[in-house]
């Protein structure tokens, strides 16, 4: 069975050799908004003949693609995740680093206002809060 990244490769027109395979379930499977480097040691646990190179190459295909998105939470480290159609943010917590994606309604409404009141039709935005647990211990919804 095909992995949604997989399937949007295709449908993209793209090559799907076998190492672009794993790598691409590698990226469908993740929860956690994995770098290269993530992505590359999943993916050599499953094929050991897969090289970083490779890896690198083939994410910057699915990124040019338009099929995988870059993130930059701040920690030098560009990370990626599956290009979806529901639009969601993140919550960075930096004392671990740990992502938690989540949506609010609420905040849509408000940055759709405040595009309106400036004059502005929305076409989009990136949002990504920064913050630590208040007590120690963060109330998780997704990751």
């Amino acid at each position: 069975m095909l992995s949604r990244l997989e399937q949007l490769c295709i449908d993209k027109g793209l090559k799907m050799t076998d190492q672009r395979r794993v790598i691409s379930r590698v990226l469908s499977a993740a929860t956690d908004h994995p770098d290269v480097e993530q992505v590359y040691k999943r993916a050599a646990d499953i094929d050991g003949k897969i090289s970083i190179a490779t890896v690198y190459r083939t994410v910057r295909l699915l990124e040019e693609a338009g099929a995988i998105e870059r993130l930059d939470f701040g920690d030098g480290r560009a990370r990626f995740e599956e290009t979806r159609e529901e639009h969601h943010h993140h919550l960075i917590n930096v004392q671990t680093g740990e992502v938690t994606e989540f949506h609010s309604d609420e905040l849509e409404g408000i940055k759709e206002r405040i595009a309106a009141e400036l004059g502005f039709k929305l076409l989009g935005h990136r949002l990504e809060l920064y913050g630590v647990p208040l007590d120690g211990s963060a109330r998780r919804t997704t990751k």
